[in-house]
């Protein structure tokens, strides 16, 4: 038998979780590096899945399959095509710049009352989220899949309620400090139940969904439903296939986040660490947006192309309505949510596009802005931290006194506008371009986009970093080497892939090559108009 290395990807995270939650209370600081040395070897099998996947090979590869439930069919059935271990590489290299930059973030405090916070329970809860994301990304059993997107709701909801951040305003005296603190655990316990329940109704749907194909097609396996489908052994009648999509496509709607479903993830980022902020929308979030492309176009293709265009009016609003929210924030954090709203939007849009240039589009948008909002929502949270504040307007002149933060925070900021040179810019270009060879209104209204974006990046930037000196960041210390050891090598990734992105594109296209010909979709054909 060969070496699982699937399955080894996803146990070491939770084997390191239990590990790390084990260790004694008054051991904090090899509770931590425990839990970086587990993501950094979890890393390095992300890397090797990637060496060993072949691009031009199967379909799913590295294939792990055991039976499990067997009076109801459901096995253990692991399989990665070139998006879910593009993904998978995503989340791995993440964890650790994490885990690196929340280092104090489950500190005690000083005006705590009890004897220590459960630093080692943030980052068990991490390493737990790290392996059920990565086992979502290779589960080709329907119901294994549901388990795991819905199982890792619990931990987030405790990294959000228990471990939200400390930074909310300024305060001018002790009372308004202790006020604050209160107000900022009621807000912290309301953005956490938003989550889970908006979560947990998007997930019950689902469940309704997953018995229902069940019940039509006997089976869990996306492999047997595949080949049902190939020799016309499953007959699945129209409005049954196009009720089981909704059911689906609703909870990744809710995880992804798209307009109107999405009010839940601004109240998250807000009160999480930034840390745990980067968690939900580089990791987490990206979850959605890959189910829509493994289980709602290869299991119902048909009703995939039914629902098209009000998906796309739904794509194209987020794409707006996220991007002029985010200019009128005076929430830093909240800003950096609602462009991920937009740039979600972008990516549903090139998923239901129906193009190779659209899916190959979405599928390196969500790598790039995994990273590029990692940088920026990081870098944002070492300046967070300094001030006590993440209002706008208690900021000004940081790039006089910290060059190095201001300088990495506008990289970042620039990235997320999708700069050319710069990562997001490929799957940007791409996704805009697929959607408009086939729904051209569609592709220039979402245009608007990219010009709000670089409106409430630029005027962020500003605000904060430009003008006079205020007198509560003249004594601002820069980077540290920890912090810069995390930032640095994500903006040394973001310009590689902006400049190269050939590698991610070779394992993407094939995928999206098989995502297509379920869809029984192919690119349009241009037109050119003959010479006069």
């Amino acid at each position: 038998m060969s070496f699982p290395l699937l399955t080894a990807t996803a146990a070491l995270p939770a084997v390191g979780a239990i590990a790390t939650a084990a260790v004694p209370a008054e051991r904090r600081t090899a509770a931590k590096w425990l839990a970086l040395l587990v993501s950094l070897g979890t890393l390095v099998l992300g890397a090797v899945q990637l060496v060993r996947f072949e691009p031009g090979g199967d379909r799913y590869q590295l294939t792990e399959s055991h039976a499990w439930i067997k009076d109801f069919g459901v096995r253990y059935e692991l399989g990665v095509d070139g998006i879910g271990v593009a993904l998978i590489g995503l989340t791995v290299l993440l964890i650790p710049f994490i885990i690196a930059a929340g280092w104090h973030d489950a500190d005690p405090l000083e005006t705590h009352t009890s004897r220590w916070r459960p630093t080692q329970g943030f980052f068990a809860l991490i390493l737990a989220v790290e392996a059920m994301v990565v086992l979502s990304f290779e589960a080709t059993d329907v119901f294994l899949f549901y388990i795991l997107f819905e199982a890792m709701l619990i931990p987030m909801y405790f990294l959000i309620g228990g471990f939200g951040d400390r930074a909310h305003g300024s305060y001018r005296s002790a009372a308004d400090a202790a006020r604050g603190d209160e107000a900022a655990a009621t807000q912290r316990s309301y953005a956490a139940v938003k989550f889970l329940l908006y979560n947990l109704v998007g997930g019950l749907i689902m469940l309704a969904a997953v018995i229902g194909l069940y019940d039509v097609a006997g089976t869990f396996s996306l492999d047997e439903i595949a080949a049902a489908r190939a020799n016309g052994s499953l007959d699945m009648a129209t409005n049954t296939e196009r009720l089981l999509f909704l059911g689906f496509f609703f909870a990744f709607a809710v995880k992804a986040p798209l307009w109107p479903l999405h009010t839940w993830l601004p109240n998250a980022m807000g009160e999480a660490t930034a840390p745990v902020a980067v968690l939900i929308t580089a990791v987490v979030d990206k979850v959605g947006t890959f189910a829509m492309l493994r289980f709602c176009l290869q299991l119902f293709p048909e009703a995939s192309k039914w629902a098209t265009p009000v998906i796309l009016v739904l794509a194209v609003i987020s794409i707006i309505y996220g991007a002029l929210l985010a200019v009128g924030q005076r929430d830093i954090k909240r800003l950096v949510a609602y462009a991920s709203i937009s740039h979600f939007g972008f990516i549903v849009m090139g998923i239901f596009a129906m193009t190779t240039q659209g899916q190959s589009g979405a599928t390196l948008y969500m790598v790039n802005h995994g990273i590029s909002t990692a940088a920026l929502m990081l870098v944002a949270g070492f300046l967070i931290s300094r001030r006590g504040s993440r209002l706008i307007a208690d900021y000004g002149g940081v790039q006089k006194v910290a060059p190095l933060l201001a300088g990495t925070f506008l990289v970042g900021g620039l990235a997320t506008l999708s700069l050319p040179g710069l990562a997001p810019f490929v799957s940007e270009f791409l996704v805009l371009v697929g959607t408009f060879s086939r729904y051209p209104a569609i592709g220039v209204i979402a245009t608007l986009g990219i010009v709000l974006a670089a409106l409430y990046v630029l005027v962020l930037y500003q605000r904060t970093m430009t003008g006079p000196v205020k007198d509560e960041v003249r004594g601002m210390p820069d980077l540290k080497v920890r912090e810069l050891v995390v930032v640095a090598p994500l903006i040394a990734l973001l310009v590689f892939l902006g400049v190269y992105p050939k590698p991610l594109t070779d394992i993407v296209d094939p995928a999206v090559q098989h995502t297509m010909s379920d869809v029984h979709k192919k690119d349009p054909e241009p037109v050119v108009e003959a010479a006069q």
